[in-house]
């Protein structure tokens, strides 16, 4: 009989140390061409207590750190946050885009929130744009805040694109 009961406490201490394991979430797809989009997701993640992230720039992956899932979800929020999104290898962990598009079609549109740090992320937003149905021009910019999107388009497609890119904004406010 002591021997079950212990049996039960082993396996209960290992159930419960088992939840309380550090969670690794590996995102991939993302928009990293150059050493500022690197320190850019660092910066964004370490915003969260507890969390830490190790952007790979070549491989177009960031790896979020956290002691439990609830501290991963808050970094993956961050990252998307400062404008970064790809796809995660862990289920638990979700990239959600807060865009504010409803799905219509729009003739101008101000998006923020997108990372432009340098030169070569503009030609990012361009490439992803320039495929977007009705998208007849952009004034994203090196540093901008927001920019703005002409043509005759859907705005969710807007922003389909641009996390496709590995990038991600939302529909700025007025």
């Amino acid at each position: 009989m002591k021997f079950t009961v212990l049996s039960l406490v082993a396996g209960l201490a290992l159930a419960l140390s088992a939840q309380a394991e550090d969670v690794t979430a590996k995102i991939t797809d993302v928009h990293l061409c150059c050493g500022k989009c690197v320190t850019g997701v660092e910066k964004a993640v370490g915003t969260v207590d507890g969390a830490k992230a190790t952007a790979d720039k070549d491989a177009g992956t960031v790896t979020i750190m956290a002691p439990d899932k609830a501290t991963a979800q808050k970094a993956a929020d961050a990252l998307v946050k400062a404008g970064y999104f790809g796809k995660c290898s862990d289920d638990t962990v979700k990239l959600i885009p807060h865009t504010g598009a409803k799905g219509e079609k729009v003739k101008t549109m101000e998006v923020s929130e997108v990372h432009l740090c340098c030169d070569k992320c503009v030609k990012g937003v361009n490439a992803a744009l320039k495929d977007v149905p009705g998208v007849t021009g952009n004034t994203a910019a090196k540093g901008v805040k927001t920019f703005e999107v002409t043509g005759d388009f859907t705005d969710k497609d807007v922003f389909e694109a641009l996390q496709k890119a590995g990038l991600t904004g939302k529909v700025a406010e007025k």
